[in-house]
């Protein structure tokens, strides 16, 4: 059984995305979000100049944003339309260096409580080789009347 709430539209973040957030630090650097499963959400970055530290690297900033945008947006796919995921904390442990291709990040619920989420989201390379393990804690907090997902 799904633990989704809501439905998601695949592809980029930006106006594409689930929640129609426009231009954004995902959509400059070509996050795409690419598979919603029964438990877990996936998406890509590709490790190019926009994503590089200045050796020519995966950036571990870059790492961090795919990370977090996949976990955000499948915390808020778990939740109803009256309430809203705001990040608390996330850890990134960097394990591989990567030159170019793309990356891939798979994110999973650990725990989907009724004031905290916790996902784990797994970044590889295009040979299914660890390049990051993250974990994002996101506060649900109710929608102020009005907001938007932004």
């Amino acid at each position: 059984m799904a633990i989704w709430k809501q439905d998601v539209k695949l592809g980029l973040t930006g106006p594409d995305s689930p929640f129609g957030r426009g231009k954004n630090l995902g959509t400059l650097i070509g996050l795409r979000i690419t598979e919603v499963g029964e438990d877990f959400i996936r998406g890509t970055l590709p490790v190019d100049s926009r994503t590089h530290q200045p050796v020519g690297r995966l950036h571990g900033g870059a790492s961090c944003v795919l990370a977090e945008e996949l976990g955000s947006t499948a915390a808020m796919l778990c939740l109803d339309s009256a309430s809203m995921a705001v990040g608390l904390e996330i850890n990134a442990n960097h394990v591989r260096g990567v030159f170019e291709g793309i990356v891939t990040g798979t994110a999973r619920p650990l725990h989907l409580g009724r004031t905290t989420q916790i996902w784990e989201i797994r970044i590889e390379d295009e040979q299914q080789r660890l390049v990051c393990i993250s974990r994002l804690t996101v506060a649900v907090i109710a929608k102020p009347p009005g907001a938007k997902y932004q």
